[in-house]
This record gives C-alpha cells, structure tokens and sequence, in this order.
C-alpha cells in the first residue's frame, strides 16, 4: 500500500491508489468560479476561503446564503447539484462549492463502455463546460483534481490534499465507490491488472492492451460490470481472445435466476466471449519483470494471458467519514444514513454509492438520483411541505449487454428469498400478535414456502426467456425478469409499483407485447417510471413538452435528463415526445410539410416560411433549407441549381457532385445496374487520366473519380455526356443504384432476368429526389447475390416472379428488409413500387432511411400491404399518378449546366480571380494513383477572432454585380488577396467577410456554407436596431447569424459581438472584416497589408502538407515485409516501382508466384 493510500486512510480491499496517488504527487488541482472571467489554477490560498461568488483571492466576503459543500462530482454529486439549483432558483438561498477528485467534469459512468469507440472523454459529459458557466455568477464552484482529505465538523470545514480550507454550512458526501481488487490473492498488483471503473483505468487498459496485442485478455466477475468490461475488451480487438470468469453457475447472479443466466451465457457466448464458470482464481502468475502472464485457479488448473481485469464488486468510499468520526456501516461498509439523508454528525449528508441505508449499499445509478432528489427537495421545499423519506429504491434494471436485452423488475427474487413486502388487502389490517405467532412457527415447524407463485416461459430458439412472479392468489404482479424479449419492461415496472389488483389473469402476461412495436404509452400513466436511472416518469417529460420547454428530444434530455443514464429508455422518450408534439399542435414533420407544400402549391423558401416558419422572415438554417429543398425537388423536379433553390442545398447538391476532404469533388456517372459497354469504360479512363483523377470501383457497381477540381467539372461533364453518360446522382438524395447480378444474362443458377429488371428499375427512378438516399438491387435467383434483402427497395427472382422486399439498409445501422409481396410479376413490380416510393416520399421525415421510416410507421409491414397492396386509404391510384407526373420530368443535371453559361460560372475557384487555382491539401502518390494527404489530427485553435492588425485600409476586391441575384438564401463569393482565401456572404442587402479556411480541418470551404439565423432573441419586445445596407430591415442586431461549414458543420457567427466564434466548437474561430458596397460598383473590404494577411491566413501556411502525418499502415509493412527478399519497403508502402506509377505488384511470402498481391 502507497503512503498516499495510508495517509487518506484507504481500506485494503478497494482499488483507491491510483487517483489518491496521483493528487497527492503533483497533479494541477483546479478551481473554478462560475460566473467570473478568472479561473484559479490552485483554488483557494492556505487557509483562505473560496468566496464562490467573485473568485478573488483572499478576500473572505461574508455571504448571506448558506454554503453547500459537495464532496465527489460524480453522476449523484451533479444530480444532487441541479436538483438543488433548480429548486433553489428563487429563493437563493445556497452557494455551492463541489470538489471533484478527478481530472474530468462529472461523465456518464453507466456508458463507460462507449469510450472505446470514440475515445473522447468529453463526449460523456453529463453537461457540457458551458452549463456550468451559465450558473447565475457565484452559485457554482468547482474544483478539478482536488482530493479532500479530511473533515472537521467542528469548525465545519473540509481540508484537501494540498492543505487548502473549505468551511461549509452544509456538507455532502457523495465519494462514490471504488472498484474491490482480491487483495488476498497473490498477484493482484502486477503489471497488466486493471479494474473497471474510471476514465483513467480504460486509459490504463487501452494503453496496455497496444503493447500485448494478441494475448488472451482475462475478465474476472460475471455480474453487469463484468460483462460490460469483458464487451469494451473485445472492442479493443487488440487481444487475441477475451476470457469471462464466474465464480457461480451463472452470470448476472444478482439479477437473473439460473435459468435466465444460463441463456446469457450461451448468448455471449455465440458472440465470441469464452465463458468459465463455476472458478475462482487462486493466483495471479507474473514473470520476472512483475507483469501478468497467466492466472491459476483454486483447483490448480492454469490458463496463460497477459491482463486481467477484475469486475467482482465495489466498495462504498467512507474513509473520509470513518476518519472525522461519522457513523459509518460495520457490515458491507458506507455512511450511515437517516431517512432524510442525514449522518451522524449535524449538517452532514451522504448520497449515492457511498450512502449505507439499512445496511444496505446500492451500486445502481437510480437510487442514487433518488437520494439526489430527496435531499434537494428537504433543503429547499421543506418550510412550507413535508420533508421526504428516502425509501426502499426500485432496482429494476434494463440493459442491453453484448447485444442481449436484459430486465429484472420488482422484487425479482421474491421466490428464493421471499416477498419484501406483500401488497396490503383492503379491510385486513394487521392484528397484534401475528408477528410473534409466526415466529413462533417458523421456530417449530421450519421457515413456510414464500408466498409467491412464478409464472415462467422459455424459448431456446428465439433466446427468449421470462419469469414472472405473482401473489398466490395471482392478483398482484411482485416482479420478474426478462431475456431478448424486453418488449413490456415499462408496463410490468409501472403495474408492480401501482400494487393495484390485476385486472387479466397471469397468463396474459407471459408473451408480452403481441404489436412488434416498443412500449406503446397511451395506455401508461402519467406517473409511470419511464427513465429508472433519472427516477423521470412519462409526466415529468409530457409537462415539459406541454410548457413549452422542450421543443427538440435534446432538450428533453437536458431538461429532464430522461435518456441521459443508460439510454435504454430513450425509445419510448421518442414515441412520448412525437405524441406529445402532435397533441399541442406543434408538430410539423416533414411529411406535414411535403403535404402542406403539395396542396398549396408552394414553390419558393419564401412563400413555405411564410405558411409554416416560426417567423416568416428567418434565413433558417443548415438543417431546414436541405429538407426544405429536397420537399421541392421531389415534388416538382426543377434543377437545384436554380437561384431560388440554389441557396437551400448542401454542398454535394449545390455544385452536382460530392465534396471531399481536400474541397475536391468526386465524379460518377450513372452505370444502371452496374452494366457498361468497354465504349462507356474508355471514356471514364480517358476523362480520369486526363484530369488525374483517382479511381475506385463503387460497392453499388459504379465507377468513382475522385480528386476533380470545381473549376475542371464542368468539362470532366461534358467529355462524360459527349461519351454517352450522365448524371449519376451519388450527390443527391435520390435514387443511387439498381445493383443486379447477371441472372438469367448468364448465369446457369438464374431463374430471372435481374439485369433487365435492374436497368428498367434504375432508368425509372433516376433522378428521383427523396428524403434520404435510395438503394436497390435485384437478384435472379434465392443465392441473393446482388444482396438485395439489404436494400431500400429489392427484389429476388421466384418461378412465379419477383418476391419483393422493402425497408432495409446498411450503413451504421444495418436493417434487414422485410418481405412486402410474393411472387410479383414482372408487370405489377413498378406499380408496387411507385405506391412504396411516393408513400415513403410523402410520408417520411427529414434524412430518414426507409428502414427508420418502417421501424416508425404505425403498425409496420402489415399496414403498408393494406396501403400499398389493399389500397386501404384509397390513394394508390393518386400515388402511381404523381410518380408518373414525375419520372416524366427527368433532365440530366449535368448536361443542363453544360448547356447554360450562366450556371457555369458557379465552377470556379475564385470569384474575383477566375484564371487562378490553389492546391489546399498536398498529394501524395500511392499505388499508382494520387490521394490527398491525411488531415492533421489536431483543430487549429489559434484565436483568429483576436487578431490585432497592424493597420486596416479599403480594398476593391470583387464586383457589386457577382451578388445581384441577392436571394433569401444569401449569395457567397470566394475571394483572392494575395495568398490568402476569403469568404464574402450578402444575405438581405448586407454584407459579411470572413476568412475562407475552417479551423476545424484546415478546409477553405465556408464560402460554401448554408447560412443559418436565429430571430428568438428579438421576442424582448426592445427596439430593434438594423444593420442592413438597403433599408430592408430584415436583419435585426439581436437575431444570431452564421455560417456551417459544409464539411462538418461547424457553425461560426457572422455578426454582432460574437462573430467569428464557433458555436458548436469553442475551441476554434475565425477572423472577420468590415465590407462594405460602394457606388463605384465594387466590393471593398477593409484588411491588412498582404505580407501581413498572409502571414497570418494564407494558404501556404495552412494548407495540408503530407509530412504532418505518418501513415497508419507502417507496422503492418513491417510485419509484411519479412520473408520478402529482395524488395523494399517503399514499393511496397506506396504501391510504386522503380519507374515510377504503374504495376508495383510484389509476392508475399517468398519470390515467384503463389503470393499475395500487394
């Protein structure tokens, strides 16, 4: 044990050293004063008191409200803090000062395991930096790396590892717990153990799991932690194999029976995680250097790894108690707490992990936002209402782990320990004596059978398993629990907790929801417990929508934090939020608009906002103008780049092709079905090698040309269309390929005409705009080659016909497709088609797939056969006529544009200086091909916004008249000045000048970006002051305005005090210039001398250069280069030879044929 550990008075049996350790030995303690500009680097001076309303240091000003003084920023100690701000918002009657021992603002501990994906600790963050800076100035302090170390209740004030004082009128313990190492077992401190509880064991573990790639990796502990560590360990795919060890006969002991343990295990197992169960483990074996290199169990068996994680429980926290004297739990540990909370000692309260409550510790997050609510309510609401009492906690659980959906409700273990508690008949109360005549038989005749009757069904072929325990008289449901099916978790929680009498018998109860669709809540109480984690009921998140704060399902979980624990919940959130919309009337989806627009006729941005917008007179933003655009498009097909639609597209589909990461653009030209004359392939060549454009086959039969200049588009287009081709619409919502096999073509299997389907299907629905993209494919016969059941829209070739198959799709979220119509023939499939197309069309919300729009649709495959087949709302033949009106409205986008000059002039790089081009990321040579260099890990944080300029002079740079088609949308030029790129906007008659490069990537692009405006904040009902140039008046000084950047949104502000800050990433900005229209005609801009602007923002300097970054792929050359004799490292990595591009092909393994091809 480390002398940190000994001095903070650390029990042995938990896993503490590390944090206490690391506090104590140097790390930069934090303090922070929200609602001041300073932050203190070391909080507090010697005894000086943080006074947490101006953060100066050493004045110790007398405050009139009380201090609250939070130990442990963790999930319960925020809880506990926006519960009590909340209610405390009008009376102010408390300061709080919390002290956080770790590095990182409080995160979400139950979604540990996300880390592994994205690596970034700040996406865990229950709230972001900015809450906590928007607390009214002097309520909240925080402190980071901060360890207190001691407590004196007498003087009432709490000492940290550094020596600083903080007094306190109320104090709250919320120290959590820490993962129990097997201190006993011989080992347990070896290099390569690990437990599973921090942002920094996972660092730990993913750092050491780099080194010992390949080894077995060993999880110790089958319970929830258990599970969820051995699931982030195979996430790493850094191990060879994951081993999962159970001392019982059945994992999640505490939660399932054997039976439905017993079927997880068999779960995780197909998954790939080896199970040992009935194992303990005697010794941990370690070589030479201290580091693990396997582990003997008790029965002398051996098994080689190299890390171990233990997973085998927690520990309350209550040194910090035990040393100032507070009661604390002899049995299981914790501070021993009153029903209010309270401990032994005045003034002192413990919550969460840390607090003991009839013995009884509680390592779920739910009784702890529960504790948080109690205390909050008695501190602020207790003058004038009762004070509450913490009761028995619902420790019903839901989760999903390893891909395996698992509940336990109620008192789930009533029929192995006994019912807790038996719901009260009415007019039977209990009689005296009736305690002491049972004890009397219990002590004679042996403890009774429990009360309760378990109800149970399983199901090994779906992997389905529940039990439902029941009163004798099976009218009152005590709990259960669930596996695969979880389907009525909700509905089983809320009748337990109701206790009222059943009205349907058991039995109806076992097979759970017979709909296919989650929780249904209009038949839910309004005081059913939706978010157990959050205690958050389906009331709680109904008000908050009804009220009008929460418009957005973020906000639902910002507001309500319903979601934001184990996000289990969120499903039945969503269905309650839509309900809810649409009940007060402000829904207004997207097919409602399809509708509204339709009906009206609506054909401009002007005439829709003026019908449906919040304020007729708002820009709208990055997300609206797209969906907005794509309703327009898909009703009546006009070309996007038309200056009223122009403005509403993203980048892919304002300039016809797909931007990349270097601001280059790719090229496919539609090849239906996949199939292409050797004609059409020698075109493709010729244009790619012409304009050295890097190639790739599609995976949806395609042909990819990456790499093209904006200003080289326009004539890649026209050698494309000259050679027989057209648009294939990659950049646009809308219908992307038909992919087929060859069928009956050629193959001796087919029993369909897959490619002929295939190509009437994809000349049918080309061009077709729609909320999201469309995929489909065909294939001739059930060896599904062309992977049709994955698809938008796909068909299998039958004897009879086609079977045809809706609703799927790949992706991140991958949707197998269900079966709509057997054995179509080949005649019927586009009328079926056209009424499946144009339903999901008018029907489905904004960038939503046509697998998310069938998950959502009421009543799923069923309904849409009654719509589409049976015709049951009468609108077929009205479907069949609007897609027909459309498909007859087919142009090629690219030939349009080569046939109208004034299009063309939207292809060049520089508005001002059309001659001249910039290369914005270095090339690299790779395989015969060139690809851009990798972008540099890192943002550019540099404050652009804060350039102080020598001097600013008037400078002509581009022609009033570029801008004379000044739209709604705003009109964008992108401008040269020596080196250095510039973005110049006019939205409404003004003018805004930005630099060109976002920071975030180094990509010169914002003078593509959508522009966005938000008019909220002119509602005080003040003057408004105009900034506009031509007296309109539209744009007020109060309203936000921006610009997204169409790489990767990042939105930076054009006007007003904040332009040139990002408000979807603080960490970057950008530079901003007065601009100005003069009567000369031009465009002035006020900048810097050039050798100065250019210093600063010129392309040279912050272009991509290659060197910035190693390849990822160096470790696997080496590997692959032993036994490679005779050739070099570098033809292999770059794919070259000696004489340069062309075959670089080399024989792994040995020389001469027979190896692979590199």
């Amino acid at each position: 044990m480390s002398s940190a550990t000994e001095v903070n008075g650390i029990v042995g049996e938990s896993h503490t050293d590390r944090d206490q350790e690391t506090n104590v030995n140097g790390i930069r303690e934090e303090s922070h004063t929200i609602g001041d500009e300073e932050t203190k680097a070391n909080g507090v001076n010697g005894d000086d008191k943080p006074d947490g309303r101006n953060g100066t240091e050493g004045q110790d000003q007398k405050s009139p409200r009380k201090k609250v003084v939070v130990v442990g920023l963790g999930m319960v100690g925020v809880a506990f803090i926006e519960k009590l701000m909340k209610l405390d918002v009008k009376r102010r009657e408390y300061e709080v000062v919390v002290i956080g021992e770790e590095a990182h603002l409080a995160y979400n501990r139950v979604g540990l395991t996300s880390f592994f994906q994205h690596r970034n600790v700040e996406d865990l963050y229950l709230n972001p930096k900015e809450w906590y800076a928007g607390m009214p100035e002097g309520s909240l302090n925080y402190h980071l790396n901060t360890l207190v170390t001691e407590i004196d209740s007498e003087s009432k004030n709490v000492k940290t590892s550094n020596g600083q004082t903080v007094s306190y009128d109320i104090l709250v313990l919320a120290t959590g717990s820490d993962a129990v190492l097997p201190r006993h077992t011989p080992g347990y401190n070896a290099k390569g153990v690990f437990v599973y509880r921090t942002i920094d064991d996972l660092q730990k573990l993913i750092e050491f799991s780099e080194k010992v790639k390949g080894s077995n990796g060993v999880v110790v502990g089958g319970g929830l932690l258990g599970l969820e560590a051995a699931k982030a360990m195979m996430d790493l795919e850094n191990f060879g194999s994951i081993k999962l060890i159970e001392r019982n006969r059945w994992v999640m002991s505490r939660q399932l029976d054997g039976d439905a343990g017993m079927l997880v295990v068999d779960q995780v197992r197909d998954l790939g995680l080896d199970v040992l169960l009935g194992k303990r483990v005697g010794k941990i074996n370690v070589d030479e250097d201290s580091a693990v290199k396997g582990i003997t169990f008790e029965d002398g068996e051996s098994m080689d790894c190299k890390s171990v994680c233990f997973a085998i429980g927690i520990k309350a926290r209550d040194e910090l108690a035990r040393k100032a004297g507070i009661r604390c739990s002899d049995r299981g540990g914790g501070v021993v707490i009153n029903p209010d909370l309270s401990c032994s000692v005045p003034d002192i309260y413990a919550i969460g992990e840390c607090a003991s409550w009839e013995d009884q510790t509680f390592g779920l997050i739910a009784p702890g936002i529960e504790m948080a609510d109690v205390l909050s309510f008695n501190l602020t609401q207790a003058k004038a209402h009762a004070p509450r009492k913490f009761k028995r906690p619902d420790l019903s659980t839901k989760l999903k782990l390893l891909g395996v959906d698992v509940a336990s409700f109620g008192d789930f273990f009533a029929d192995r320990d006994g019912p807790k508690e038996l719901p009260a008949r009415r007019g039977s109360p209990k009689k005296e004596g009736t305690v002491t005549q049972d004890r009397m038989k219990t002590m004679t005749n042996g403890l009774p059978p429990p009360p309760v009757k378990a109800l149970s069904y399983k199901d090994p072929f779906q992997a389905v398993y529940k039990k439902y325990l029941f009163t004798l008289d099976g009218k009152h449901l005590l709990g259960g629990m669930m596996i695969g099916d979880t389907k009525d978790y909700v509905k089983l929680v809320a009748t337990v907790k109701s206790q009222k009498p059943l009205d349907v018998p058991p039995s109806q109860f076992i097979l759970g929801s017979k709909s296919g669709d989650d929780d249904n809540p209009d038949d839910l109480p309004s005081d059913t417990q939706v978010c157990s984690c959050h205690n958050v009921s389906k009331g709680d998140i109904a008000k908050a929508v009804q009220d009008g704060s929460c418009k957005s399902i973020g906000d639902v979980k910002s507001c309500t934090k319903a979601g934001t624990g184990c996000g289990g919940c969120m499903p039945l959130i969503q269905t309650i939020f839509n309900k809810e919309m649409k009940a007060a009337g402000a829904e207004v989806l997207n097919h409602h608009l399809f509708n509204i627009i339709s009906v009206k006729k609506l054909k401009t941005f002007e005439e829709i906002m003026k019908e449906c917008g919040k304020d007729s007179r708002s820009l709208g933003c990055e997300a609206c103008k797209p969906a907005l655009g794509s309703i327009l498009a898909s009703l009546y097909n006009q070309h996007v780049m038309d200056k009223p639609l122009h403005g509403l597209q993203d980048t892919n589909d304002k300039f016809l092709a797909n931007i990349q990461r270097n601001g280059t653009f790719s090229v496919i030209p539609r090849v239906a079905a996949g199939e292409i004359t050797p004609d059409k392939l020698i075109v493709i060549g010729q244009v790619a090698k012409k304009y050295n454009l890097y190639t790739k086959i599609t995976g949806g039969q395609r042909i990819d040309m990456f790499g093209a200049r904006k200003q080289d588009l326009v004539d890649i287009w026209t050698a494309l269309v000259q050679g027989g081709m057209e648009s294939g619409h990659a950049y646009a919502k809308s219908l992307r390929t038909v992919k087929s096999c060859v069928g009956t073509t050629w193959c001796r299997f087919g029993i369909g005409d897959s490619v002929g389907m295939a190509v009437r299907l994809e000349e049918r629905y080309k061009s077709i705009r729609s909320p999201h993209k469309m995929k489909g494919g065909v294939s001739g016969c059930v060896r599904e080659c062309a992977e049709a059941q994955n698809k938008d829209f796909g068909l299998i070739a039958t004897e009879k016909g086609f079977n045809l198959f809706v609703g799927g799709n790949g992706g991140a979220k991958p949707r197998h497709s269900e079966l709509l119509a057997k054995d179509v023939p080949p005649d019927d499939v586009i009328p079926i088609l056209d009424r499946y197309l144009m339903f999901y069309m008018r029907t489905a919300d904004k960038l939503q797939r046509t697998a998310r729009w069938m998950e959502n649709l009421p009543g799923g495959i069923s309904y849409l056969r009654e719509v589409i087949l049976n015709d049951s709302l009468g609108i077929c033949a009205s479907l069949e006529a609007q897609m027909q009106e459309l498909v007859g409205t087919f142009f090629c986008e690219w030939t349009e544009v080569i046939n109208s000059p004034e299009r063309r002039k939207e292809f060049q790089q520089f508005d001002n200086a059309p001659s001249e081009s910039t290369e914005n990321v270095e090339q690299v040579e790779e395989r015969g091909q060139r690809r851009p260099a990798y972008w540099a890990t890192e943002a550019v944080t540099e404050d652009f916004r804060g350039t102080k300029w020598s001097s600013l002079s008037w400078q002509p740079m581009i022609e009033a008249s570029h801008f004379a088609s000044d739209t709604p949308s705003g009109t964008s030029a992108n401008i040269k000045r020596g080196d250095t790129q510039l973005a110049v906007f006019k939205i409404r008659g003004a003018y805004y000048a930005t630099q060109q490069m976002c920071p975030h990537k180094r990509a010169f692009a914002l003078s593509d970006g959508l522009i966005g405006d938000d008019l909220s904040n002119e509602q005080s009902g003040e003057k408004e002051t105009t900034v506009d140039q031509d007296g309109s008046g539209q744009i007020s000084s109060k309203s936000k305005l921006w610009v997204s950047c169409p790489l990767h949104k990042r939105n930076f502000s054009l006007k007003g005090p904040s332009a040139g800050s990002c408000s979807t990433d603080e960490s970057v900005s950008i530079a901003t210039f007065p601009v100005e229209e003069r009567e000369d005609g031009w465009v002035y801009l006020k900048l810097p001398p050039v050798e100065e602007l250019d210093g600063v923002l010129g392309t040279a300097k912050w272009a991509v250069k290659k060197d910035e970054t190693s390849s990822p792929f160096l470790a696997l050359d080496k590997k692959i280069m032993k036994g490679m004799r005779g050739k070099k490292t570098k033809d292999v990595g770059m794919g070259m030879n000696k004489a340069g591009p062309g075959p670089a092909t080399v024989a792994v393994g040995g020389e001469g044929g027979g190896g692979l091809d590199w």
